[in-house]
């Protein structure tokens, strides 16, 4: 994971290293406000408090400066917190120039050639109790992913729309930490497997970054 890579380009000599970076969302509103559940209309499906946008948008910032290799696909969960924490990390990575005082992906002039992202459902939040409280979770199991609505709200021309999912549907409800574990460990090998010229960061959730370490870490980067 130490080798050198071409800027900007694809993977093109044996010697280097896949790359895959694997990242939490941000900072989400029902961990702030933990009343919000009880009005929302998806309490399932928080959104990022504004402080999670910024934060997100500075490891975007951090990553494109400090991780020494280009990032060429984005993959992300559909819960709306990811949606949200990726458009802000995009947004960073595509910056044509942003100056010290940018805060977000607000007005954020972007090159989307840079990198293309697709959302995929293998990433998604564990879908159990564990996670997500019985009384939180949607009473007819339909979590209600708009897939278009969600490609919307990243960076117009990010989206690669030729790109076909590994998991075609979410998860079934109720699904044991252990299969979810296994789900996580498997989808990153996956889309490793399926991307193998091209350096990856996946943005999921706190068990999924959990998993990239105890099966697969070697290198850890403080960011």
């Amino acid at each position: 994971m130490d080798a050198p890579l071409p800027e900007n380009n694809t993977i093109n000599d044996a010697t280097h290293l896949q790359n895959v970076v694997v990242m939490r969302h941000g900072d989400r509103i029902d961990s702030i406000e933990p009343l919000w559940v009880t009005t929302a209309a998806r309490p399932w499906d928080p959104p990022l408090v504004e402080d999670g946008r910024i934060r997100a948008f500075g490891t975007g910032r951090k990553l494109k400066t400090d991780l020494g290799f280009p990032i060429h696909r984005v993959f992300v969960s559909p819960f709306l917190r990811c949606i949200q924490t990726a458009a802000e990390v995009v947004s960073a990575l595509c910056a044509v120039e942003d100056g010290p005082d940018v805060l977000s992906s607000h007005g954020v002039a972007i090159d989307p050639s840079k990198l293309k992202v697709s959302i995929e459902y293998g990433l998604c939040e564990m879908l159990n109790r564990e996670t997500i409280g019985r009384d939180c979770a949607p009473k007819d199991g339909n979590f209600g992913f708009n897939i278009s609505e969600l490609e919307a709200m990243l960076p117009a021309g990010t989206v690669d729309h030729a790109v076909k999912p590994v998991y075609k549907e979410l998860p079934q409800w109720e699904e044991t930490v252990m299969g979810a574990r296994t789900r996580y460990e498997q989808i990153i090998k996956a889309l490793a497997d399926k991307y193998p010229s091209e350096n990856l960061l996946l943005v999921t959730h706190g068990e999924g970054v959990g998993v990239s370490v105890s099966a697969y870490f070697e290198r850890h980067i403080s960011l």
